[in-house]
């Protein structure tokens, strides 16, 4: 009997995740360009260089794919505070939230305006995953926050609003770029504009929250070896 040939697999599996990726790129290009009414599946097939019917097939419906989009776009956002706890660094998972909210929004612009469109027109794809898992992730990210202003870590502020804080501020240099260049002159903003920025919103939300470092743990004097 003829063995099985296990190589098919893993190699279909690629091109699964190589066309699903081509396709999710182009499908937010002309979204963000477009809206969800103006965007037809025919152009973005034509924007992934495939067939309508490879992306029906891969992503189910016009829906399904404009919603997997905004759900990426906040998974990218937030996936700096999923395993945070009260034991960590408040100074340190914040610094770093900020800035991974900066990049990712850097380098994804047209996913972050693509989720602003969709917001600013009444969230009408996004409501049950707005009131259901996000509102779930959000509670569980301000009791850890709580948690803090309970040890003297950092003021008690809404952990909630301070969130939203920094969701729209880091967004903000890129669902408004046309507006950020117009009132700074510029034509883009360079990779050294982007540390100045993060700089800056670092220290407002820091020193603006009364956020502290936790004290070091005291050694135990018993576990202590004379030399």
């Amino acid at each position: 009997m003829a063995k099985a040939d296990h190589t098919s697999e893993p190699e279909g599996g690629a091109i699964r995740r190589r066309n699903e990726q081509t396709i999710l790129t182009a499908a937010e290009r002309v979204f963000a360009r477009h809206g969800y009414r103006g965007t037809s599946l025919q152009e973005i097939a034509e924007q992934a260089g495939l067939p309508k019917s490879n992306v029906l097939y891969y992503m189910g419906s016009k829906r399904k794919l404009y919603v997997r989009l905004l759900e990426r776009m906040m998974e990218r956002w937030n996936v700096m505070l999923d395993d945070i706890s009260a034991e960590d660094d408040p100074v340190e998972v914040l610094s770093a939230f900020i800035r991974s909210k900066m990049q990712i929004s850097r380098r994804h612009p047209e996913g972050s305006r693509l989720f602003a469109s969709e917001i600013l027109g009444g969230a009408p794809f996004l409501q049950e995953y707005l009131s259901g898992e996000l509102r779930d992730w959000v509670q569980s990210r301000a009791t850890v926050f709580r948690e803090w202003a309970d040890r003297g870590l950092m003021d008690p502020v809404d952990p909630v609003w301070l969130i939203f804080l920094i969701w729209s501020s880091t967004q903000h240099y890129a669902d408004f770029e046309a507006q950020v260049l117009g009132i700074t002159g510029r034509d883009s903003l360079s990779d050294d504009d982007l540390e100045h920025i993060i700089e800056f919103l670092t220290r407002v939300v820091i020193k603006g929250c009364g956020v502290k470092h936790p004290a070091p743990r005291a050694k135990d004097p018993w576990t202590l070896t004379e030399r």
